[in-house]
């Protein structure tokens, strides 16, 4: 059986849930961009502003919390994890949210309506995006217990795994932008030429999502290694 980390029993309020409640309300914010992509490749513009209201609310959400933990978060920590680590992967989680809010509102403010040939994969790549940044998610969830654990023990190899399972995801998601952006390109000269630019635009910033969400899985990991 792992030891605990005595050192806790010091410390009468920790940090690590309201990092944990900011990353859930991150990722609910990310689940709601499937269904804007699917309205806006079924032409619904009514449900593409209702997804998009939605994601705004969320990421509003989240922004107050990420201004509570900031303004709550002791300067000096009884924890085996840096502030600045904690602050870096609150920034980080805090992309996956603003990401979303930043593609939904260019979907909904351009009416988007993306092509039918691409829907499908389109569809498919942001809810791998997604996949990425829900499986970030159970990895911060692991936090806690990392903590409890001193970083070290079996918790290590746990986080590690879900980790590696997060790379593996988000190398999907860049095989499906290139499927996506293949498929675009092939339609490229039967569409107006500013459509294409801001489809191209939205296919980066899904790709952007899953980057983040990785970037969240690499903050912990970097902290894994001191």
């Amino acid at each position: 059986m792992d030891a605990i980390n005595p050192i806790l029993d010091l410390f009468g309020s920790s940090p690590i849930t309201p990092l944990q409640q900011h990353m859930a309300k991150a990722v609910e914010c990310a689940n709601e961009l499937p269904a804007l992509i699917e309205a806006a490749c079924a032409n619904d513009q009514i449900k593409v502003a209702m997804q998009q209201e939605r994601i705004s609310l969320l990421e509003n959400e989240a922004d107050d919390l990420k201004h509570a933990l900031r303004l709550h978060l002791p300067r000096s920590l009884f924890l085996p994890v840096d502030r600045r680590d904690l602050l870096e992967v609150l920034t980080t989680q805090d992309s996956v949210a603003n990401c979303t809010k930043d593609i939904a509102g260019l979907v909904r403010g351009r009416r988007m309506h993306f092509p039918a040939a691409i829907g499908p994969r389109l569809i498919e790549f942001a809810q791998r995006s997604v996949d990425a940044c829900r499986q970030a998610e159970k990895t911060v969830d692991e936090l806690d217990e990392l903590v409890h654990t001193g970083f070290r023990g079996a918790e290590v190899t746990l986080v590690e795994n879900m980790i590696h399972e997060l790379d593996r995801i988000e190398k999907d998601t860049d095989l499906i932008q290139v499927a996506v952006r293949a498929s675009l390109f092939e339609l490229e000269t039967t569409l107006p030429p500013i459509n294409v630019m801001f489809f191209y635009e939205v296919i980066d910033a899904i790709g952007n999502l899953g980057d983040s969400a990785q970037r969240v899985g690499s903050r912990l990991q970097l902290m894994l290694a001191r």
